[in-house]
């Protein structure tokens, strides 16, 4: 670190011990002169010396009556001269987000109540003269002078109270950008949207230079153009406001970026208990849904999860749950023509029929293409056939019935005229190669707080049917029982390819919130999701939208469809792991998902660390091996 008494005290000790002497006298002429050598050498130096300021500074700076010219950026200052009779909290916020770099001053000098009061005073005299002269002469009212005359009294009784403070009020922006028309476009769109709020502007014009000095970050306020405020109106205009989105219920879902304060929250509290996430690869969206499904199930939710890509079998590990194979070889079977066993009330047996036909009917069209109207009418007609013929009536015991399985769908459609081709399409699917899928009664059990389905084995082709048949299953389930449950559908895509499975994923997203469900639908290929109508009337059908990192491929049918800020688009853009935005009914902000350690040890889906706690489990066996 540089010292120049330091210096200075060397630099004489040199001068001393060049004459010969150390702790003698030298003439005080020859002290001067040797004194001005020093400081001239100390100037030198610090004319050398980077500073600060060097570093800061524009190499270049143009002057112009409506804008300056700092290097390669233009810049132009505007500041408010007029303020509505009202302005709602968070008018200022729309040009917050914006994407413009934007310096923001805001100068406040306070005015002692006793002068404001003197003023007011006069003022209300003033006005109630007038109302009272307009009175005696018969003259209509004057609406504009009552209510001044109003205001004027609920501000001196504010003022008097303490309950409000006056100010002079300076506000002014300063706006950068790459072009002299990049800049006015951006003047343009500020004034624009200042001036829907009724707060009407000017540009500094011819004094540039004094407004960029006075959005510098040095307090000087060279502009001095200042509006009278009271407390209120000022404080609606402060930009530095953090959204809260914590309740006394519920689970944590993570850290406000805002703030640091906790998102609290209860999904079953909101008008449905439905959630979309959307992510791309790699962003932390599994990871964010299966911490939700660890600290749901502490509160008692039972959870059912179809996973693609066998991504929560670790958990339902860790916590005692059932993971349960759908393949061809999978001895877990799935019957698509099951019924629900009990009906809740207002439920009628010919009702849960008719809505099956339509179900699996809508599974048929997945696995054999596209039917012709008359096609449908007869397989319609075929599968109340089956049912019937299965003892399957509106008059029946559900509890108590022998359902049918594609084999007899298939009997029936040969033995009807125009039916046979349907016959020998479904024929691969009975018994052809995909015979072992759903061609069989159903034996499995989901008697358990977490069920885990994993379609993992199966190929492409059968994906959607499968995943159709275990939703079909699980919504027999949640029509039986009335119990608090949420439904998780990773890589919902899938689903969305086809209208079939898309409309079917749609009621299910309406009419779950009846039965105590909520469904969580998570996908990372948004365009696929979005594009489809149905995928839109779940997004607006799910109270909870969970948003991490996008692709730039992305993000523009995301910001139109959740209609982000310019800000909240840059967010998703640029955030990390775990990094997104959380929308809860009317209210949103930005997230980061945390887990402890055990939590995150039990979800965690990055290959290293699932080697590391499988080599762990597996030495800790061997000890276990060894003490026997």
């Amino acid at each position: 670190m540089f010292n120049p008494a330091e210096i200075e005290k060397q630099t004489k000790q040199k001068i001393y011990a060049g004459q010969g002497i150390k702790n003698g006298f030298v003439s005080e002429e020859t002290i001067i002169e040797q004194e001005k050598d020093v400081l001239e050498a100390e100037k030198a130096y610090y004319r050398g010396v980077i500073r600060l300021k060097d570093l800061i500074a524009p190499a270049a700076m143009r002057v112009e009556s409506s804008f300056l010219q700092l290097d390669d950026k233009f810049v132009a200052t505007i500041f408010v001269t007029t303020y509505p009779r009202y302005i709602s909290v968070g008018w200022f916020d729309e040009l917050i987000d914006s994407s413009f770099t934007m310096d923001i001053a805001m100068y406040f000098f306070p005015i002692p109540s006793g002068i404001v009061l003197k003023q007011l005073k006069k003022k209300i005299g003033t006005v109630g003269a007038q109302i009272m002269a307009d009175k005696e002469k018969g003259a209509p009212r004057d609406p504009l002078q009552e209510t001044a005359y109003q205001d004027i009294e609920k501000l001196r009784d504010d003022l008097t109270q303490g309950i409000e403070h006056f100010f002079q009020f300076g506000l002014y922006l300063t706006i950068y950008s790459d072009s002299q028309k990049k800049l006015e476009e951006a003047l343009e769109w500020t004034e624009s949207t200042i001036a829907a709020k009724l707060v009407y502007t000017r540009r500094s014009m011819w004094q540039m230079e004094q407004g960029f000095n006075s959005t510098l970050p040095l307090s000087h306020d060279e502009l001095a153009v200042y509006s009278n405020l009271n407390t209120s109106p000022i404080a609606s205009t402060f930009p530095f406001v953090s959204s809260e989105l914590t309740s006394d219920d519920g689970i944590l879902y993570g850290i406000n970026r805002h703030n640091n304060s906790l998102i609290l929250f209860d999904r079953f509290s909101l008008q449905n208990a439905n959630t979309v996430v959307f992510a791309t690869s790699g962003a932390g969206k599994s990871y964010a849904i299966k911490l939700e499904i660890l600290r749901t199930m502490m509160q008692g939710t039972d959870v059912i999860v179809i996973d693609p890509e066998r991504e929560y079998q670790h958990l339902a590990e860790a916590v005692g749950g059932t993971y349960i194979s759908i393949s061809l070889n999978a001895d877990s079977k799935i019957n698509p023509f099951d019924l629900p066993k009990k009906l809740m009330t207002g439920d009628k047996a010919g009702d849960i029929i008719r809505s099956a036909v339509i179900t699996v009917k809508g599974l048929v069209r997945l696995m054999i293409g596209e039917i012709n109207h008359e096609e449908d009418s007869l397989l319609d007609k075929a599968l109340l056939e089956v049912y019937a013929k299965n003892d399957i009536t509106p008059e029946s015991d559900l509890s108590q019935v022998n359902v049918p399985t594609l084999s007899d769908l298939e009997q029936v459609l040969e033995g009807l005229e125009g039916g046979h081709a349907m016959a020998n399409r479904l024929g691969k699917y009975t018994k052809g190669t995909f015979g072992g899928l759903l061609n069989d009664k159903t034996n499995i059990n989901i008697e358990n707080q977490l069920v885990v389905f994993s379609v993992r084995d199966l190929e492409d082709e059968l994906r959607p049917i499968a995943i159709y048949t275990v939703i079909n299953y699980i919504w027999n389930i949640v029509r039986s029982e009335l119990k608090k449950r949420i439904l998780v559908v990773d890589e919902a895509w899938w689903l969305m390819q086809y209208e079939d499975s898309a409309k079917f994923i749609f009621a299910l997203a309406k009419r779950c919130r009846k039965y105590y469900l909520g469904l969580t639908t998570i996908t990372q290929d948004v365009n696929d999701f979005l594009i489809s109508p149905y995928g839109k009337a779940i997004v607006t059908n799910s109270a909870i939208q969970i948003l991490l990192r996008q692709s730039t491929a992305a993000i523009e049918i995301v910001a139109n469809t959740f209609m982000l800020t310019q800000g909240e688009r840059y967010l998703l853009l640029e955030s990390g792991v775990g990094e997104g935005i959380f929308f809860a009914g009317s209210k949103h902000v930005a997230i980061k998902v945390i887990a402890s350690y055990v939590e995150d040890q039990i979800i965690t889906s990055d290959p290293r660390q699932l080697l590391e706690i499988d080599e762990a489990k597996n030495e800790f066996e061997r000890e276990q091996e060894v003490r026997r």
